[in-house]
């Protein structure tokens, strides 16, 4: 069953295009990453898997179901960036409040927002009125909200945009912790931190679909990625092409090289890599296996 199946998708306003021939196709799983420049149409595609607004063309369908089917009550949840709870009204009354609007009855709805403030690791704020919370504290309640009623499939636009290091460190660990059982979409310009949370990635511009790809996609090959310290990147780049099995070496800037070889066993090429640079009496900043998510879009 795919959690999310979008086919020949389209959306204009007065005869301009917004989103093109849209085709996906995914699983549950692992969190999928939605980024692209402003104006690229991530906007317009959430509030269409929402059911916010209608395509102009095209289907899609949620859990194997069409948008706006009462059978997906419950099983999607969305997270607008600029969502705010009422700022009077306590945090645990408005989650009842949710609760009872998924259908949970009577003690249940309580035990439900208790639930989801557990979560999110704020249960002592239940009483608290959202005015009274920082920021980062106010983010993680609202994605309280979007987990009641453990959704199969949850729609987070920007959640960590604004949050210092702390918070947007905890939006992270919740959604790898609810990984197990709930899928994440994520809409982001973060790509840092993206590519620590997500493994597909879908890249829209201009309305259309440019790239779906998986950081863990191909299985055949392998990357490392070095920064370097003051050597000259001519030389470097040559000589990284040297050492056996190397496919081919990318350079980034005048400093980054993205190193890829064929995988295979009882194979290291870290190795071969330390013993050239000691051989050079090279330095090097960073040395990380695989490479960022920025490298792996935007390599071609």
């Amino acid at each position: 069953m795919s959690i999310i199946k979008c086919q020949q998708l389209s959306k204009s306003y007065n005869g301009k295009s917004v989103l093109n021939n849209i085709n996906i196709e995914l699983n549950a799983g692992a969190p999928i990453a939605l980024v692209g420049p402003n104006g690229a149409g991530k906007t317009t595609l959430f509030s269409m898997l929402c059911g916010y607004i209608k395509p102009s063309s095209g289907t899609i369908q949620i859990l194997d179901l069409p948008i706006g089917s009462t059978k997906l009550q419950g099983k999607l949840s969305a997270l607008p960036q600029d969502a705010q709870l009422d700022p009077d009204c306590t945090i645990i009354s408005q989650l009842i409040l949710f609760a009872q609007l998924q259908g949970i009855k009577g003690k249940a709805a309580k035990v439900e927002a208790m639930r989801v403030l557990e979560l999110v690791d704020l249960v002592n704020v239940a009483k608290s009125k959202p005015k009274s919370l920082s920021h980062g504290m106010g983010k993680r309640v609202a994605i309280a909200q979007a987990l009641i009623g453990s959704p199969q499939l949850v729609l987070l636009d920007e959640p960590t945009a604004g949050l210092d290091p702390a918070n947007a460190k905890k939006i992270r660990q919740i959604v790898k912790q609810q990984s197990d059982k709930t899928t994440f979409m994520i809409s982001s310009h973060n790509l840092d931190e993206l590519e620590k949370l997500c493994d597909q990635v879908l890249y829209l511009e201009n309305g259309e679909l440019k790239q779906s790809v998986s950081m863990q996609s191909n299985q055949d090959t392998e990357f490392l990625t070095i920064v370097m310290k003051k050597a000259d990147p001519s030389s470097v780049h040559q000589a990284l092409l040297g050492l056996a099995y190397v496919i081919a070496v990318k350079q980034s800037g005048d400093d980054q090289f993205i190193i890829e070889y064929p995988r295979q066993p009882n194979f290291s090429l870290e190795q071969q890599l330390l013993s050239l640079l000691a051989q050079h009496n090279w330095q090097y900043k960073t040395l990380l296996k695989g490479r960022t998510l920025e490298d792996t879009l935007f390599s071609y």
